[in-house]
């Protein structure tokens, strides 16, 4: 019964498939021949139609032992057990026209390559055809290189040695560096996300052969993290996650000849070697490469390092820790002679990096399983003098005090000596000498220090105080001096104009004795108002001056004497 089902089946596809070649033929006078087996299809054919194209075919129909040879099986020069690839070289034999396209291309030409249809048997043969597609049509665009070369995958090695694999590899280094450095389409780098969903043989050779091209460190570095980006998203085993990932890491472009790679997605390469188990050596590496540019990383960066897959558990802190102090050893390399570390000196990469990891252990401080050892570790694994202000190291050591409220003293105080109390803000201070979940020593320094720095200021007040004194006492000693001699001045007058009041009493009244005293007043006055600090304050007309006795004496012209004029 089986068998019978067998045959019926094999029968019916038979049917179809003369039924599809039939199609084919000019004249249904002649009868087909031979059936050419491929897999599980049958192709009914002409045995004339095929030897005058296919060198294999008719090397063996004539080679044959069989006088009448009515089937032939070419399953084993099929790559793939590809019937429908065969059909269309069947097709060329007959003249029947058929599509060539950048995803067939390969496969067909291969076909080709093993019937040996080329120019020795008949002038533009296939072989001819399938070269000429492919240097004037699928290899003269970015994406259809690539599809050529995926397609080519499935032919190895066969696509290989004919040399398909090559020019794929050629074609598409070459169209990719010159869109590295001429882009003619946005974003500009369009071209390394078309590359990412190359299999990693073939995008390696891929790169390799834009590298020696003289692409830039900067486009290989694009190109290499978008194939990351693209492959380590896929669902795989992970073994196969293991050869990606070490494969990615062998083609990292050397740090002193390339750009530097994002530190996230460096970052990200770590994380997942650990995930997948990837050996020490390669972990190492990426180790070193997150390390030397750490002050370009962010909080989510190491918190991508440190977390597991799911974001809720601390799984990997050690390998910050290596990180920061990786990046420690770097700053003291490059220090000169170790200055650098003097008292309160740091650089700005190490301020930045403090900053950093202070908000980092900040974040990873609420995990009820994280221990003090891991969590000192990490926050003190950079000096005290890489931070101006432990503020934001204070907050981290609160919030993991907060969360772990069964530590005693001696733990608390280790958790607290990686900050510097007497390098916190004055309400940083304040806070922390009313924090009850702070050890007591931690509480009385931050006291101690507000004490000095109170009395500090005070001892300032009084110095300032006594100086202003002084200089008030000089000012009072200065002014009293002008004041003497101004009432020694005034003394001499008032003598002078005693004597001359005694002179005028005894001297006759006449009109020529008073011009004299007329000009005698107005010297007196001018002296006086010499002598007047009041006198820049504005002019008088008056020139007047008061004797001892409140006797007002005046200076002034004689008024002309007034006439009288008569008409009569």
């Amino acid at each position: 019964m089986a068998a019978a089902s067998v045959k019926n089946s094999n029968t019916s596809r038979l049917s179809l498939t003369m039924e599809r070649t039939g199609q084919w033929f000019v004249s249904q006078e002649f009868p087909t021949d031979i059936v050419v087996v491929v897999g599980t299809e049958s192709f009914p054919l002409h045995k004339f139609m095929l030897v005058a194209k296919s060198g294999y075919l008719r090397r063996k129909i004539m080679e044959s032992d069989a006088p009448d040879l009515t089937c032939l099986d070419i399953t084993d020069v099929i790559p793939g057990n590809d019937a429908e690839v065969f059909e269309r070289a069947a097709k060329f034999c007959y003249g029947v026209n058929f599509e060539i396209t950048v995803h067939n291309i390969a496969a067909i030409h291969c076909v080709a390559e093993n019937l040996e249809m080329t120019d020795d048997y008949s002038p533009g043969n296939l072989v001819s055809r399938c070269n000429e597609f492919l240097h004037r049509a699928a290899l003269t665009s970015l994406r259809g290189a690539i599809i050529v070369l995926r397609s080519c995958e499935a032919l190895l090695p066969l696509a290989e040695e004919l040399g398909i694999v090559q020019l794929s590899v050629e074609a598409l280094s070459l169209k990719a560096c010159t869109e590295s450095r001429f882009p003619t389409r946005s974003p500009p780098d369009w071209w390394a996300a078309e590359l990412a969903v190359l299999s990693p043989s073939s995008f390696n050779r891929v790169l390799s052969a834009i590298k020696s091209l003289g692409a830039t460190p900067h486009s290989l570095s694009t190109a290499l993290s978008a194939f990351a980006d693209h492959h380590l998203l896929l669902p795989s085993s992970a073994s196969d996650r293991r050869t990606l990932l070490e494969t990615i890491v062998s083609l990292l472009p050397t740090p002193a000849n390339a750009a530097p790679l994002p530190v996230g997605f460096l970052c990200t390469l770590l994380r997942a070697s650990a995930t997948v188990g990837s050996p020490d050596a390669v972990r190492s590496e990426l180790e070193r490469r997150v390390s030397a540019d750490l002050d370009q990383a962010s909080v989510g960066d190491l918190l991508a390092i440190a977390l597991d897959p799911t974001g809720e558990r601390v799984a990997d802190l050690e390998a910050v820790r290596r990180v920061v102090s990786g990046f420690m050893e770097r700053e003291r390399r490059s220090s000169l002679g170790g200055l650098l570390y003097g008292e309160g000196a740091c650089s700005a990469a190490m301020q930045r990096v403090a900053r950093t990891v202070d908000a980092f252990v900040g974040e990873v401080a609420t995990d009820e399983e994280l221990s003090v050892s891991g969590f000192a570790s990490v926050a003190g694994a950079l000096p005290k003098s890489a931070r101006r202000v432990d503020d934001d190291l204070y907050r981290a050591v609160d919030i993991y005090l907060k969360a772990h409220p069964q530590l005693d003293e001696l733990e608390r105080e280790k958790a607290c000596s990686v900050m510097d109390p007497l390098k916190l803000s004055y309400e940083a201070r304040l806070h922390a000498a009313q924090n009850k979940r702070l050890p007591l020593q931690v509480m009385l320094h931050a006291l101690y220090y507000d004490q000095l720095n109170l009395r500090s200021r005070q001892s300032d007040i009084t110095t300032t105080n006594a100086a202003v004194t002084r200089g008030q006492i000089q000012a009072d000693s200065s002014l009293i001096k002008e004041n003497e001699d101004l009432r020694s001045e005034l003394m001499k007058m008032k003598m002078y104009v005693s004597d001359i009041k005694q002179s005028r009493t005894a001297s006759s009244s006449s009109t020529s004795s008073k011009r004299p005293t007329t000009a005698f007043f107005s010297s007196v006055t001018r002296k006086l108002g010499k002598l007047n600090p009041f006198s820049r304050l504005g002019s008088s007309k008056d020139s007047s001056v008061v004797d001892d006795a409140g006797v007002g004496v005046m200076a002034a012209s004689a008024k002309p004497r007034r006439r009288r004029f008569s008409i009569s």
